[in-house]
């Protein structure tokens, strides 16, 4: 049986202002690799990025699911969804 929010969807400010989402296991790894250049072109060359959002779930499926439904957003639907769960996003991110 897994543990409870060991899947996370996270969302990255990028240098250029950009917003770059994805999943991950281990979210601070992950954004030590974006910054370090390694395993994805898109925030290799926008680096330094920083981390301004991650959502737990129990299942990696619920996570993909978030993560796909971000990227579906405008741009200005992304800011107020952002916006909208700031104070959710803080705890989580205070607890990895």
């Amino acid at each position: 049986m897994e543990m409870k929010n060991s899947h996370f969807f996270y969302v990255l400010r990028c240098q250029d202002q950009s917003f770059y989402a994805g999943y991950a296991r281990d979210v601070m790894r992950r954004l030590e690799e974006h910054n370090a250049g390694v395993g994805c072109k898109y925030t290799r060359v926008r680096r330094p990025v920083e981390l301004i959002h991650a959502e737990g779930f129990d299942t990696r499926s619920e996570a993909m699911k978030a993560e796909y439904a971000f990227k579906q957003l405008t741009r200005k639907q992304k800011e107020g969804y952002l916006e909208r769960s700031q104070h959710y996003a803080n705890t989580i991110l205070s607890s990895i």
